[in-house]
């Protein structure tokens, strides 16, 4: 029966189902549970009577999130409702009044911007410096959100400071709306506004949209800007069946329009509407929210104090270090513990400030064979690779004519293409290429395992076409390694956040101001909550070796830490750090109660990850025998192929030569070698000491 809908929700979330007239506004803390309780709103509205699927349409910001709860609410029973990005929604309408309202055919929606900036840039004699193109493409879109035309931005935009001169701007702001006419294109801002002429000066079709639409749910509603708050309001009319969620501690793109003032109005416009908070956390363990509710109480924001459903959990680390590369080569050694004592890389993050932090960080995880992925830019299934894959499979399928395993089918056919066991070095488009098709086999193999039963390459091929359909993107076994922007929204069990310094984060270009301090403080509390167990927050005196050291640690870690809380300072110039909460220490991993690790042959501190891999520096020659070695290396490569999976997964060649070198007899001496942990002593343990047992005398 429809009424056991409601049966497994917490007393706020059922507040929430059950006000199915509108207007009504959810104040929603991060991992509370929102996305549960507005479908089940919209199930019970439907399955009650109360509204009618088909005039019903919710609206959120990503497509993933638009597909997640179509997802979800096909799971309650409900069809036909529409469930859109505010893009998607006005395209679709755009698309459908276009002949009728503006005459001929629609016009084509530019997929990048940057290019046409370029252009445009050189039109009125604007340098097109890469940087400065990429930066006035950003102001050109809040300019577009904000509804403000090119002959207006110099004056309304006085405040903000473009790339350019406020004059250069507009002039390029100009010039790039003449070349998109002139050759009929229009942009995704475009879509908005023209939808909003449209229904602003036709009556007759928008009647038609409020006809077909007659009740709305809107979701992170803190993130509106003022044209699509323009549209939403076009939308509903002098009716006020809204129902509205947001949360005004997680506004993050106030750079690129977005306002929570329509969030904090909300009451204010209608002054009868329901309002509930969920405060119930359901994401994070009690330190951390502990955490982040001191954050945003020591701003001048409202916000909503959050209760942890998870209980205790690990205390939040703050730490130091001496340099960038060694908070770097820090952060992937924890990763790397973690995922010895059973974490999965995938559910670990790290999360920066700024994309210039990336480097640094995706090299120190290299150094220590940690599978990473970076996150951002373009959508996953709309990258060449992903749909050229897909294509294949797909080919493959139809043709019927498997020589193996479907997995392995799939396995082959994206070898074709440039998968393989190990990661390519580096990064850039080969890197992003092999990103994109390690996740497909990741999908499989997942999959596989889930259901050994009744999975095929048509089924998988299936899955793929749903999952493109929701932008529901598979995701690699591998540590993700994004910003705290394109973080928003997910979740990880074990999260770091480096490079919490003044001038990084809050950002240089924000200091100045305290509302945009509030918003780096905002970004902060969404880096935290994407924690679900463990947390890391730490920062470095000096961004290079030897370096001065005059950086200061960020505010926020004295807004966010409390008396006692762990935080943990340097003691050495090679970056190890020693803990110190009430009264206790622990060393640093590779290194005892805070002595740097140091070279088993000549005694000097091991800097790099591979050296403390190895327990070796690198002017000190390897003892291992080429013949014990190629045993190990075919060893790891076969228990690779049984699981199916990258060999670095199994042991780093740095792992491999540590074990050489100390050929270990027994359990003790295998949990020496690092990057062995109680799960690969468990999964290889009497392997390895049966392997380097039988390795003869000198070999």
């Amino acid at each position: 029966m429809w009424e056991d809908l409601l049966a497994g929700l917490d007393p706020e979330q059922r507040a929430v189902a059950e006000a199915v007239e509108g207007p009504v506004v959810v104040w929603a803390g991060a991992g509370t549970g929102k996305t549960r309780a507005v479908t089940h709103r919209i199930a019970h509205a439907v399955h009650s009577g109360a509204h009618e699927a088909r005039h019903g349409l919710a609206v959120t910001f990503t497509n993933r999130a638009a597909g997640e709860m179509r997802e979800r609410l096909r799971g309650l029973g409900v069809e036909g409702m529409q469930a859109r990005t505010f893009h998607s929604a006005a395209l679709r309408q755009l698309r459908h009044f276009w002949p009728r309202a503006i005459g001929g055919s629609p016009a084509d929606v530019l997929p990048r911007t940057a290019p046409l900036v370029a252009e445009a840039c050189r039109r009125v004699g604007v340098a097109p410096d890469p940087a400065v193109v990429r930066d006035l493409a950003a102001e050109i879109a809040w300019a577009k959100q904000s509804q403000v035309p090119a002959a207006e931005y110099a004056v309304v935009a006085a405040h903000r400071e473009p790339p350019t001169t406020h004059a250069e701007t507009a002039a390029v702001y100009a010039a790039y709306d003449d070349l998109r006419w002139e050759r009929g294109l229009i942009d995704f801002d475009d879509v908005l506004l023209l939808t909003v002429g449209i229904l602003t000066d036709r009556p007759d079709i928008l009647d038609e949209v409020r006809a077909a639409y007659r009740w709305f749910t809107v979701d992170e509603f803190q993130d509106v800007s003022p044209v699509q708050n323009r549209l939403l309001d076009l939308w509903l009319g002098d009716r006020d069946d809204l129902c509205v969620v947001g949360d005004p501690a997680q506004t993050i793109y106030s750079f690129a329009g977005a306002t929570d003032r329509f969030l904090r109005d909300f009451p204010r416009r209608f002054p009868d509407a329901t309002r509930i908070s969920l405060v119930r956390a359901y994401r994070s363990t009690e330190p951390i929210i502990a955490m982040a509710n001191r954050l945003m109480a020591s701003g001048a924001g409202e916000s909503v104090p959050l209760r942890s459903m998870q209980g205790p959990g690990p205390s939040p680390v703050i730490e130091a270090y001496a340099d960038e590369p060694a908070e770097a080569a820090a952060t992937a050694r924890r990763l790397a513990s973690w995922h010895d004592a059973g974490t999965p890389w995938r559910e670990m993050a790290v999360l920066v400030r700024i994309n210039a932090q990336m480097p640094v960080f995706e090299e120190a995880l290299s150094d220590l064979g940690i599978p990473v992925v970076l996150r951002g830019g373009e959508r996953f299934f709309d990258r060449g690779e992903v749909r050229e894959a897909i294509t294949r499979l797909r080919g493959a399928a139809r043709a019927g004519e498997q020589q193996a395993e479907w997995i392995e089918e799939v396995r082959s056919i994206l070898a074709t293409m440039g998968f393989g066991a190990q990661p390519p070095r580096g990064s850039g488009a080969v890197r992003e290429r092999w990103e994109s098709l390690a996740s497909l086999v990741s999908l499989a193999e997942t999959m596989q395992a889930e259901r050994p039963d009744d999975m095929s390459l048509r089924a998988f091929i299936d899955e793929l076409d749903r999952r493109s359909e929701s932008q529901h993107a598979p995701v690699a076994d591998a540590v993700t390694l994004a910003t705290v922007h394109a973080a928003k929204g997910l979740e990880w069990d074990a999260v770091c956040v480096p490079g919490l310094v003044e001038g990084t984060f809050p950002h240089s270009q924000s200091i100045a101001s305290a509302d945009a301090v509030g918003e780096e403080r905002r970004l902060f509390y969404v880096a935290i909550t994407r924690a679900r167990r463990h947390l890391v927050v730490s920062w470095s005196r000096s961004r290079t070796p030897g370096g001065r050291g005059q950086r200061e640690r960020s505010r926020f870690i004295a807004e966010a830490v409390a008396e006692g809380e762990v935080v943990s300072v340097d003691d050495s110039a090679h970056g190890a750090s020693v803990t110190r909460a009430r009264g206790r220490s622990r060393g640093a991993r590779g290194g005892a109660r805070g002595v740097p690790a140091r070279c088993r042959t000549c005694g000097k501190a091991l800097v790099t990850g591979p050296e403390r891999a190895r327990s070796r520096c690198r002017s000190c020659p390897s003892t291992a025998s080429e013949d014990l070695m190629d045993r190990l290396r075919d060893w790891r490569l076969a228990k690779a192929h049984e699981r199916g999976v990258p060999a670095y997964v199994v042991f780093t060649d740095a792992t491999l030569e540590a074990l050489a070198e100390a050929r270990p007899d027994d359990d003790e001496g295998l949990l020496a070698i690092s990057g062995i942990g109680p799960d690969k002593l468990a999964r290889y343990g009497p392997d390895l000491l049966v392997l380097l047992a039988e390795a003869p005398d000198g070999a």
